[in-house]
């Protein structure tokens, strides 16, 4: 081996040690996960993710079916609408008094609305989306900082969406309430700092393998573009198709060591958009 590989080896070696860990230690345990909007698409591959490098994870849904997806030791589903404070409060609690603490905190649950513009826009669409994807997302929150103030390399990530930085019309009730969230993470970067609890946000586009992209869907929208399906799918600047599990791997990352030094960061996940870039 080059002697210069040989001393990154033992660079990185030594670092591992003075984080208590040997070479061969998954990345995350140790530490405690609660992961929302879990049953299934980007939350259900974050906690399947943050388990596999060795966190415990609690998963949160209101499907019921997250219980039969998550039974293991050290992966568990629990029922929960975001949009019950009690519900939510009750849920994180038990959590923490089944695993121990709370470490990582993955806020991912959200809808994506019909397609209404503001002049059409139904009452009831506007307030479910704000429901959800804004104050779900504040309960959780809420109800997880004091037991992140005692966590072990606490962190606080917010699943956005590129409708942030490029909102599209007929899209209001989710950009807005998608642009709110990723306000409140701001803040609480801002809150938060000094108890050492990074919060960032990720903004993932066009994730295909979730439960919104139905065949039928995807077809439809590739049809409004002129374009294939195949194509429709890489449709960016480096034409590679996002994945759930690549969501996945960046909220792991952001929750590592790699982002220690970072809070308040806004990150995109989209393999390159023109309106974003």
């Amino acid at each position: 081996m080059p002697e210069a590989d040989i001393f990154a080896v033992e660079y990185w070696e030594l670092e591992q040690a003075k984080l208590g860990k040997s070479a061969s230690s998954p990345v995350f345990q140790g530490r405690c996960a609660l992961v929302t909007g879990g049953a299934s698409g980007i939350g259900y591959a974050c906690a399947l993710a943050l388990s596999e490098q060795g966190a415990q994870v609690t998963v949160l849904d209101k499907d019921p079916s997250v219980l039969k997806v998550f039974y293991g030791t050290d992966i568990q589903g629990r029922v929960c609408d975001v949009k019950d404070a009690d519900a939510v409060r009750d849920a994180v609690a038990e959590s923490v008094a089944t695993f121990g603490g709370l470490d990582i905190l993955v806020n991912n649950a959200g809808i994506f609305c019909a397609s209404d513009e503001v002049a059409d826009m139904p009452e009831a669409e506007w307030q479910r989306s704000l429901d959800i994807n804004l104050t779900g997302a504040m309960h959780v929150a809420r109800e997880s900082i004091p037991y992140l103030r005692l966590g072990w390399e606490p962190c606080v990530i917010m699943v956005g969406s590129k409708n942030v930085p490029a909102p599209g019309p007929a899209a209001g009730a989710y950009s807005v309430a998608k642009a709110g969230l990723t306000q409140l993470a701001r803040v609480l970067a801002l809150e938060l700092a000094t108890d050492g609890i990074r919060v960032n946000t990720l903004h993932p586009n066009a994730v295909f393998d979730t439960a919104i992209w139905t065949d039928e869907v995807l077809e439809g929208r590739a049809a409004h573009y002129g374009m294939s399906v195949e194509d429709y799918r890489r449709n960016n600047l480096l034409r590679q198709e996002v994945t759930s599990a690549d969501v996945a791997a960046m909220v792991c990352a952001m929750a590592g060591s790699a982002f220690r030094c970072t809070t308040g960061a806004q990150l995109p996940i989209d393999g390159g958009n023109e309106r974003v870039v």
